[in-house]
């Protein structure tokens, strides 16, 4: 019996400390969750972003980490859907004690796991949603770094008199959601200051891989322009079909998706199409920082990823290089505390200066970046930047 004892005490000292060992392993890290769409619809995107937001920890860790400690991405997929978005978030901020979020790619689903910040009070840094809605409701969570739709099509504007044959009349195949209607009404007020018209306006379900009703009718509305906004799946597919229905019109597709298959499958000879992007990979040199895009291009090709998938990517990049930022001004890992350096944080980034604003009612206003945006050209698989 005595025997018995000893053994069961040896065990139970060697249990007790393997798991103080564990304990003292956690809190060694420092954690970030995020949520992306690593399966469903928007796939590609979420695991652009995704590989992103895992390159910029490891480039940290490689420096030492924050406050002398390593980082620690949480990824949770929220599978394109709006409800699992919602439960991935629950899961890393009472699962996992996430301090803070970084997500969640559509502004649908970002809109639908905002009520959570709140519950939980945990902040958010956006890395892609462009709804105007999510720092305009009174959130005081929120920190994006992306552009909203009203400021890519105000930035557009200031390109409009670089295109030629000019632009008079546009028509709209946007994904049925609040990023995709969003970006339809706001390039529609902005182009229309110019005198522009507006023809048809076609909406899609995010997973519609038949879009011929919708081109057929864009195809006979007369215009000579169409803007495209959903995601990089279906954006291609769009192209692909507008060039097997000889659409006429000038494409232009917004919201920073690149069609990376159109590279190395090219579609007709007399096909080509603009693309507004917030990172242009094959010219970073053209970049505010080109020291840092470098980095961020070397990284990814060290790893043999797509290519053209940093044209995403640098989003999960710069969220990451964001939340060091605010914890460094920090000096914590604490939510309430990270919310509040948030408002102080200012760097050097992929896209540019990061920096925040304040949007929304008084009192409960979220904070919003001023990215860059640039226009690059697709004709068969060579990517130029024709635009100043």
């Amino acid at each position: 019996m005595k025997t018995i004892r000893l053994l069961a005490t040896a065990i139970t000292t060697t249990l007790t400390a393997a798991l103080a060992a564990t304990s003292t392993q956690a809190q060694e890290t420092i954690k970030i969750g995020m949520t992306q769409p690593l399966t469903g619809a928007v796939a590609a995107s979420g695991n652009y972003v995704a590989n992103g937001a895992k390159i910029a920890v490891d480039v940290i860790n490689a420096k030492g980490g924050v406050l002398g400690k390593k980082l620690e991405l949480i990824l949770e997929d929220n599978k394109s859907n709006p409800k699992e978005a919602v439960n991935a978030v629950e899961k890393l901020i009472l699962r996992d004690k996430v301090p803070l979020l970084i997500g969640a790619w559509s502004s649908t689903y970002t809109l639908a796991i905002m009520p959570k910040l709140i519950e939980y009070k945990v902040p958010l840094i956006v890395e892609t949603s462009s709804s105007g809605k999510i720092t305009t409701s009174g959130n005081p969570w929120v920190f994006r770094i992306s552009p909203t739709s009203e400021m890519e099509a105000k930035a557009f504007l200031a390109k409009y008199d670089a295109f030629q044959p000019g632009i008079k009349k546009i028509d709209f195949l946007s994904v049925n959601n609040d990023w995709g209607r969003g970006s339809a009404d706001e390039f529609s007020k902005y182009l229309k200051t110019k005198g522009v018209q507006v023809g048809s306006v076609q909406f899609m379900a995010p997973d519609a891989t038949d879009l011929s009703a919708q081109l057929t009718a864009i195809k006979q509305s007369g215009g000579d322009t169409l803007f495209i906004t959903t995601g990089v799946e279906q954006m291609t597919l769009a192209l692909k079909q507008a060039g097997e229905l000889k659409v006429p019109h000038r494409i232009i597709t917004t919201g920073g998706s690149f069609p990376d298959q159109l590279i190395e499958h090219p579609g007709p000879k007399e096909m080509s199409s603009y693309h507004l992007l917030f990172f242009s990979p094959w010219f970073p040199e053209k970049a505010k920082y080109p020291d840092i895009a470098k980095v961020y291009v070397d990284e990814w090709t060290k790893r043999k990823l797509d290519f053209p998938g940093l044209t995403e990517g640098f989003r999960g990049y710069d969220a990451v290089l964001t939340a060091v930022e605010a914890i460094k001004t920090a000096g914590k890992a604490e939510p309430e505390a990270l919310r509040d350096a948030l408002w102080k944080t200012k760097l050097p980034a992929v896209n540019g200066d990061i920096a925040f604003i304040k949007e929304g009612p008084a009192g409960q206003e979220s904070g919003q970046n001023e990215p860059n945006i640039y226009v690059v050209l697709l004709n068969q698989g060579k990517v130029t930047m024709p635009l100043p």
